[in-house]
């Protein structure tokens, strides 16, 4: 259940003339947020920034955009809806790994690859394959023949093929002679070479399931078999019709998929595999391959997660061994922080041994040399490594929790404790460094300003736009920016003295000597963080707008705050998520705007769980709220997820038993919305179904709707704009027009 995050944070100087932005607006009439570029890529060369960019006129929309750093010029390379004028056709396979990647709501060009050589750019559409030269007199996308429908597509590293996956196998175009050529044979039916299964995408971070070496001589791949995974009976309920879907989900407790890793030659040839112990049942985290391309990486777990192998394995004679190893008492969250360094002696490491992510240079030999960064504060993540110039980028909120800057330190650990910050302005910074760190692109939003983005040296410094954005006349949110709300953030004490961070926004026109009703939104789980301070959080503003306080508070258990605060949910969730956010409603009953008998709570996925939560443990705090896509028993969820935070089902029954809203339900009493899509197939609706039936056993009563066809993210056409009309809906009502006694 990686984060199923809203957007954050807006507010600018008033315009002249103003309308009121609607919920219509937010979702049908095309991107607020301006012409923001998504998917941007350095070329090869440094000399261009390729990126993807929404149609003016539809935001799920995206086509192939240029710019040159020399000129500063701009220019459209590929119209996607000239190659799918009719709209796409997407295969199952294609449908299911948008949804993992949370992208299924988008259309037209979500992912493209750079040759090598600069000179050509591949990517897919609709489940077919394209290639377009850039060196051509006349550029154009020419289509690949694959035979079929194609997921995951790459050019090697040396630009010599075009790989792919289709029908569970995979293949290779030899772009010399145009030949294609089958690499596996024995995918089907319950076996897949070349992907990664459910859990590696919507868990681990993992959507690839092959790896190129870096002199093209060979691909490692992973084989994995689902035969003992259970396969789950789904009914999926459309508009017109009903489909009975057989998924092979595996739910906390059983049976995961057999993993193989592989090496095949892009030639053709048997595959030769490596030993990944006597064990069977383990993760296959991260493969990478050394510069050498004679040396491959990976990362090996075992099923209960507090163990993690990073392994060295010889590509030619298969032998290995392993050059770290890391232990939790709790659980060893993932990263991507391997960096093996040009000299061919040494990589940097993530780890967060000491109780924050940090990293950490190793020698090839497996001994550690020194921290490169060090202290009670944490990196989010390693950007670039300029090995000649000794620096080390990373990413992190070491000035302020709900920030994300980028700061330089140096490779030799002398200023592990003493990173500096190299991004101008407050607010969140997303970097993209070119190879050799000689320039990074930065993606700059706050609350006052939509998404710029602009080119600057290591130091910092500017050197020009690719897209300035500006809050002008002329960009889409400029009517609607009188009716903004400057978010305020501030902090609180959890019951274990950790600092709580929050947000608020006043509701528009805020009177200090009115009482005002809340609207309490919040995610609560792991691995994402809320209080942030960035842009486009229009449904929030929305709400201020309907004269709600809007409020949010991440509580422990959530990221970028080290393992002492994700910890505390260990063996038992909704414990101290409710805990702390009843914290956060105690401190909003003492402020004198807010009146304490109209509260009340959305959340999304785990926040929807929180909400169930919520109103099981405390109705006599909140008038009511919305629970969408929620969990409602962790046994119905998938083994990586749930096992990382509550161990498996049969060693922990009552940690499972009390993570439930079930076992609280006779404390129900506040008015609960319950929504889900009716083809999810992340939270499965058996979630809902499950809460309903022992809701009415009880006799409690509650509201509910169901989405036909919608997945996770209700993503059908209509769907989001009907779901948010719900909510607001119901906060007029129940929460807003609740009577002064508390309306339960």
């Amino acid at each position: 259940m990686r984060a199923f995050l809203f957007a954050v944070l807006m507010t600018a100087a008033l315009p002249t003339m103003a309308e009121k932005l609607t919920i219509e607006r937010i979702f049908e009439g095309g991107s607020l947020a301006g012409p923001t570029p998504r998917g941007l890529q350095i070329s090869p060369d440094g000399t261009r920034v390729t990126f993807l960019r929404a149609k003016p006129d539809d935001q799920f929309q995206l086509d192939l955009w240029e710019y040159h750093l020399k000129d500063n010029s701009t220019r459209l390379l590929v119209d996607s809806k000239k190659l799918e004028p009719r709209g796409e056709v997407l295969s199952d396979a294609e449908k299911a790994r948008r949804e993992r990647a949370r992208t299924a709501g988008f259309r037209g060009i979500l992912s493209y690859q750079w040759s090598p050589d600069g000179k050509q750019l591949l990517f897919p559409i609709g489940g077919k394959l394209y290639l377009y030269d850039l060196a051509a007199e006349k550029p154009a996308p020419r289509q690949l023949d694959t035979g079929g429908d194609v997921l995951d597509p790459k050019i090697s590293p040396k630009g010599h093929y075009v790989s792919y996956l289709r029908e569970q196998n995979l293949w290779v175009i030899d772009l010399g002679t145009g030949a294609v050529r089958q690499l596996t044979h024995d995918g089907g039916n319950t076996v897949h070479n070349g992907e990664a299964e459910f859990v590696a995408q919507e868990e681990m971070d993992r959507s690839e399931g092959y790896w190129w070496a870096p002199d093209d001589s060979a691909i490692a791949f992973e084989r994995y078999d689902e035969a003992k995974v259970p396969v789950t009976k789904r009914t999926e309920v459309y508009a017109d019709r009903t489909e009975v879907i057989d998924q092979r989900y595996p739910a906390a407790g059983d049976p995961n998929v057999a993993v193989k890793l592989g090496l095949v030659a892009p030639g053709g040839g048997q595959p030769r595999w490596i030993e990944l112990g006597k064990g069977t049942d383990i993760y296959l985290n991260r493969v990478k391959w050394l510069p050498d391309a004679r040396h491959l990486s990976y990362q090996w777990m075992p099923r209960g997660q507090q163990q993690l192998e990073l392994r060295l394995v010889d590509a030619k004679t298969l032998a290995q061994r392993t050059l770290v190893t890391e232990t939790s008492h709790t659980w060893i969250n993932l990263n991507d922080d391997l960096s093996f360094l040009k000299d061919g002696k040494s990589f940097l490491w993530g780890s967060e041994r000491s109780g924050y992510h940090h990293l950490y240079l190793y020698g090839l030999d497996g001994k550690l040399k020194h921290a490169v960064s060090a202290g009670d504060w944490q990196i989010d993540g390693l950007l670039a490594l300029d090995e000649h110039n000794g620096t080390v980028y990373i990413s992190s909120n070491h000035d302020f929790v709900p920030d994300r800057q980028i700061y330089a330190l140096k490779l030799d650990g002398s200023t592990a404790n003493a990173p500096v910050r190299i991004s101008q302005g407050d607010g969140t910074h997303n970097a993209s460094f070119s190879a050799n760190a000689s320039f990074y692109l930065d993606t700059y939003a706050n609350a006052q300003t939509p998404p710029q983005v602009s080119v600057h040296k290591p130091d910092g410094s500017f050197v020009g736009w690719i897209e300035q954005n500006k809050l002008d006349d002329k960009h889409p949110f400029w009517p609607y920016l009188d009716s903004l709300v400057k978010p305020e953030f501030g902090t609180l004490q959890a019951a274990d003295g950790q600092t709580l961070h929050y947000r608020v926004y006043k509701p528009l026109g805020f009177d200090p000597n009115k009482k005002y009703p809340v609207f309490n939104t919040y995610y609560g789980g792991p691995h994402a963080q809320l209080v942030t301070n960035g842009w486009g959080d229009y449904f929030n503003q929305y709400m201020a707008a309907q004269g709600f306080v809007v409020f949010t508070l991440d509580n422990r258990g959530m990221a970028r705050r080290g393992r002492r605060f994700e910890d505390a949910i260990y063996q038992q969730l909704g414990a101290v998520e409710v805990e702390d956010q009843l914290a956060g409603i105690h401190w909003l009953k003492s402020q004198p705007w807010v009146d304490a008998k109209r509260i009340g709570v959305f959340g999304w996925s785990y926040g929807g769980y929180m909400t169930t939560m919520m109103l099981s443990k405390a109705s006599d705090e909140l008038v009511g709220g919305v629970a969408v896509a929620p969990v409602t028993d962790w046994r119905l969820y998938d083994t990586f997820y749930t096992e990382r935070y509550l161990g498996r089902p049969q060693d922990n029954e009552a940690g499972y038993t009390r993570s439930s809203p079930l076992a609280w339900l006779d404390g129900l009493t506040a008015k609960l919305y319950l929504v889900h899509g009716m083809a999810d197939d992340n939270v499965l609706f058996l979630n809902s179904t499950k809460l309903m039936a022992e809701l009415q056993k009880r006799g409690t009563q509650f509201q509910f709707m169901a989405y036909p066809g919608a997945k996770h993210g209700l993503n059908l056409p209509g769907q989001r704009g009907h779901v948010y009309h719900l909510i607001a809906d119901f906060f007029e009502r129940q929460v807003k027009g609740a009577p002064a006694g508390g309306g339960h």
